[in-house]
Parts: structure tokens; sequence; C-alpha cells
């Protein structure tokens, strides 16, 4: 018996991340413990409020059934009076949050509802990979813009072309960004907004680090309007709940009803016990700005060590992300490659691996590496003492 893959699955490819994975094991099996920067994985514990949240639901709800599949209605109302806090914007929890099982199975499945074969998705590059395989996925077709640092890694909106403009249905932003960790001004926003109004497409914005920033708070798209607006955002990198799979959409009632509709046909929803968890997380404050003060030495850490070898600065506003340029006439791989020497043994993504080619085949993560500043505090300043020590040796 002859058993093939889908012609959908085999266009995609691996996925980096399971790419940088076997990285890591390719170490261990040498009987090397590398510091891991590789994948966007928090290693800090859940905050034991939440942990403590979840295991009273756990109790609490033990004859409690299926979930609902869009959240129940607890929950959503956190995710109104946290937007409102957060944004000043007003949501209705009935009708335009919905609950995701985290950001990843929503970003995915997103297209599935409005994307027909042959539509348009213009997709950031370098971004997050769901953007380009749910859209392959729903037989639509990417179109790639570059994130280029000339640009401060904002969408160049005018360099997309009209034919493109008058066939796509969905534009992909995402800020703060992975893995530039730049940040969008309302003015930016504004832009992106009129837009997508004047060429009749949706704006999705994957808001997932809006809670990791350096500077002033990020602003979120739906500060400007909830019309023709979906906005994902997830507790993993915010609360460091990674594990737990749970998110959320939230924005214009129309696009909303189409994403409900598809997770109703897809999944049974996001356990509630882990519902509560996040309704206690959603309401601290604390834990999220420890994060954000560790990350801030990890980035520090890191970037003195690069400014001292004469690599560029590279500091990013926001993000758990270093997005470093890689030394001249070396490729991101290589770069890579070089810091996973056994005397070194640090593992990061390299940029090209993240990155689509443009229509021109611009790979614009080439020339760039990525750091997620997940290992614990003493593992980083032991990465940065190798990084000033000996990486110049093996440079």
């Amino acid at each position: 018996m002859e058993i093939t893959a889908s012609k959908r699955l085999q266009s995609i490819g691996a996925y980096a991340f399971a790419e940088v994975d076997k990285e890591v094991e390719k170490l261990k099996s040498l009987g090397i413990t590398p510091i891991d920067f590789g994948v966007g994985d928090p290693t800090v514990p859940t905050p034991e409020i939440v942990r403590r949240a979840t295991q009273k639901g756990i109790i609490n709800r033990k004859s409690s059934g299926y979930p609902s599949y869009t959240g129940a209605s607890e929950f959503r109302q956190s995710i109104a009076q946290w937007t409102h806090k957060r944004f000043g914007v007003q949501m209705d929890p009935a009708t335009e949050i919905s609950s995701t099982i985290g950001s990843k199975e929503g970003v995915f499945n997103f297209a599935e509802g409005i994307i027909n074969p042959g539509d348009y998705v213009i997709i950031p590059t370098p971004g997050y990979p769901p953007y380009t395989r749910g859209t392959l996925f729903a037989e639509g077709i990417p179109y790639y813009v570059p994130l280029l640092a000339e640009n401060k890694f904002l969408i160049d909106l005018k360099s997309i072309p009209e034919e493109v403009c008058r066939k796509a249905k969905i534009l992909w932003i995402n800020y703060p960004n992975s893995p530039s960790g730049a940040v969008a001004s309302l003015s930016y926003l504004k832009e992106v907004v009129e837009f997508g109004q004047r060429h009749n497409i949706i704006i999705a914005s994957d808001e997932a680090y809006s809670e990791i920033y350096f500077n002033e708070p990020p602003h979120s798209i739906l500060e400007i309007t909830k019309e023709g607006v979906i906005v994902f955002n997830s507790f993993s990198k915010r609360s460091a709940m990674t594990c737990y799979r749970v998110g959320w959409v939230a924005g214009d009632k129309r696009i909303v009803d189409i994403f409900k509709k598809v997770k109703t046909n897809i999944d049974s929803g996001t356990a509630t016990f882990i519902q509560d968890g996040a309704i206690v997380a959603l309401s601290d404050e604390t834990h999220v700005e420890k994060m954000r003060a560790e990350y801030r030495i990890k980035r520090d850490l890191l970037v003195d060590a690069f400014l001292r070898i004469k690599l560029p600065d590279c500091t990013p506003e926001a993000t758990i992300y270093l997005w470093q340029k890689v030394p001249e006439g070396m490729t991101s791989v290589e770069f890579a490659q070089k810091l996973l020497s056994p005397e070194i043994a640090i593992v990061t993504t390299p940029g090209a691996w993240i990155s689509d080619k443009t229509e021109t085949g611009l790979n614009p993560g080439e020339g760039y590496v990525r750091f997620a500043l997940v290992p614990s505090l003493k593992n980083t300043r032991e990465a940065a003492r190798r990084i000033k020590k000996i990486l110049p040796k093996v440079l």
C-alpha cells in the first residue's frame, strides 16, 4: 500500500523550529549541553498564582464536560476588561472576542474562513511560519513583503503592487515584531488601517508580544478601529504559559463570527480549567513586570557582548528576541554554525530559516541570527562570556 502526503503538506517543507531542535539533539548526542536560544519557549516557571488557579479549576470543574468552543463567558469578559484597561478600547465579550488554543491554532486556521483558492495574503518576511502555512492550506497565494532595517522593520505599504492589493483578502502585521523587536507607532497603525480600508483587505494583527517591551507600552491596532480588523494575542509569552495553549482573538464582529464558525468545526475549545488560570494571569501585572525586567537584563548582556566584538548594535525595543546582524562576509547559517562550535555551544535560529524570499528573490532574514532570550540568567551570562572570549577565535 502506497501512502503519500497531500500536495499541500508536501509543499510546505520542514518547520523551521523543528530544525533547530535537531541541532540541539546533535550537540546533546556528543555529550554537550548547549545554551539554547533557538526556540522562543520561556524556561521560567509559569507564575504560581496561575498554577494554583488552574489546579483549583480542575477540582471545581471535575464534572464540567466539554469546554465552550469559543471561550467561557467569564474568560471572554476578562479579556474585554483587560483590553479596556490596557488600550482604552471597549469590546463586547459576547460578539467581538473568542478564545483560541494559543495563537498558532488561530493564526493557522484563520485563512480557512476568509481565503478562496487564488486569493492573495500579504505576509511580512521574516515572520511567523503559520501566516504562510495557513495561507497555503487554504489554497491562497502568499505575497511576501520584506521587513528591512532601513524601514525600521515596518512593512512598506507603498511597495505593494496594486495588482496584489486587488487580489488580497488579508494583510498580516506583527508588532511588537518577531524577530526584529521593532514597535509600530500609533500613526503607522493608522496608515495600515487606512490601507486595509482603501483596498478592502482585512488587517490581521498578531500582538502576541504586546506585553514584553522595554520602553513605552506598545499600541494595539484596536486603538485605531475595530472595523476590518482582527487581533491575535496569547498568554504564552506574557505569562510563560506556552504549555497551557490558551489565547484569544478580538475585533470586528463580522470577522470574529467567521473565525468562530471555522473554530467550532475544527476543535472543541480550550479546557475551562486552563481558562481559569488564564483569567488569574490576566488580572496580575506583577509577574509580567518581573519577566520584562529579566528579559531586559538578558537583552543587555547579549547586546554588550556583541558590541565588544565589534558587531552592530541591534538592541530590540520589545519582544523576547535579539535580531543580531552577523559579521560581514558570512551567511546567517554560517554564523549560527560558528556559534554551535563545541567550545561555544550556543543554539540560535538562522534568519534565513525563518524568512521567505520576496518576488525579487530577496531573503531579508539573510545576514541575521535570532536569539530567543529564554535561557536562565546564569546561562545567558555564560553565553555572553563565550561570545566575548571564545567566538572571536573561531570567526
